[in-house]
């Protein structure tokens, strides 16, 4: 690839040296050399912007690098006929923690705490001292969707995911199909009876939407939809201030729908924060999968 780049790069030079006259006599030649340089070099290196790859490489490659997400926000939910809309905030730390706290409007006083692990999902009720701690094959709406933590971690950082892997590489982009829509570029995986997409802007590479939708004919279907506005810069990158997610499920005892916002404010990277949470032996453990409801009770 290195002699194919160097070749384009000095065959004119070397041309220009042996005069005009034989420049002219082998315009033709010369021309019809470089194409076929140029398209021998687009080839091995898979360039085309067109191509699956090249879409879902101009997706990936969107992606914030730091490692540490801190934002001010406001929450706001919606289960049935319960509406939920307190301040809060996001800590996330790559790899290791996704965290939303919710606090008590004006007093600013902690009253319910949501993480996510890789090892396991916390959810804390500061009023009734309880909380709820599970591994994610024990909650519902994450065990549908075929969802962990490196799934969420993706789906919170503005991110393409693969199932079951911990990140993407660059070799994994000809695992998605990508294709140019208009000013929308599609990017789309199925594993199993999941399917994923995401759409991105076919000029920024921003993702503006992901859903994951699961169907099957003896566990009913799900569908988990995520939006992604407001874009703000994050060091060179940029990160989504407005995420909103919806759940939709008829795999449960009865049909569910949860709708998420997380307007946020204020967004840095300080690593200025611990990822222990201690709670004293006042605190009850309580059993459950439906992690949203929990939190409609706090």
């Amino acid at each position: 690839m290195r002699k194919i780049q160097l070749a384009i790069f000095c065959l004119p030079l070397l041309l220009g040296a042996c005069g005009t006259k034989k420049a002219a006599m082998q315009d033709n030649a010369v021309t019809k050399e470089i194409q076929t340089l140029q398209q021998g070099a687009k080839t091995a290196t898979g360039t085309d912007s067109h191509s699956s790859f090249a879409l879902a490489q101009k997706v990936n490659d969107t992606k914030v690098v730091a490692d540490n997400i801190v934002a001010d926000m406001t929450f706001s939910a919606t289960m049935g006929s319960k509406d939920v809309s307190v301040p809060g905030s996001l800590h996330m730390r790559r790899g290791k923690m996704i965290r939303l706290q919710l606090f008590v409007p004006i007093l600013h006083t902690e009253v319910g705490r949501l993480e996510f692990t890789p090892d396991y999902v916390l959810v804390v009720d500061r009023l009734h001292k309880q909380y709820i701690k599970e591994d994610y094959t024990k909650l519902d709406f994450l065990r549908a969707n075929g969802l962990n933590f490196y799934s969420l971690q993706a789906l919170f950082w503005n991110q393409l995911f693969l199932p079951g892997e911990t990140s993407v590489s660059e070799t994994d982009l000809s695992k998605f199909k990508a294709a140019l829509a208009g000013a929308v570029i599609n990017v789309a995986l199925t594993r199993g009876d999941i399917a994923y997409s995401w759409k991105a802007n076919s000029t920024s590479g921003l993702i503006s939407d992901a859903a994951a939708k699961y169907s099957s004919a003896a566990h009913g279907n799900s569908s988990l939809t995520w939006k992604y506005a407001n874009f703000k810069s994050v060091g060179a990158k940029m990160f989504p201030a407005y995420q909103e997610f919806t759940f939709n499920t008829t795999a449960t005892k009865s049909a569910k729908s949860v709708k998420v916002v997380l307007d946020m404010d204020g967004i840095d990277t300080s690593s200025k924060w611990s990822l222990d949470t201690q709670l004293s032996d006042k605190y009850k453990k309580v059993e459950a999968t439906d992690v949203f409801g929990k939190l409609f009770n706090m």
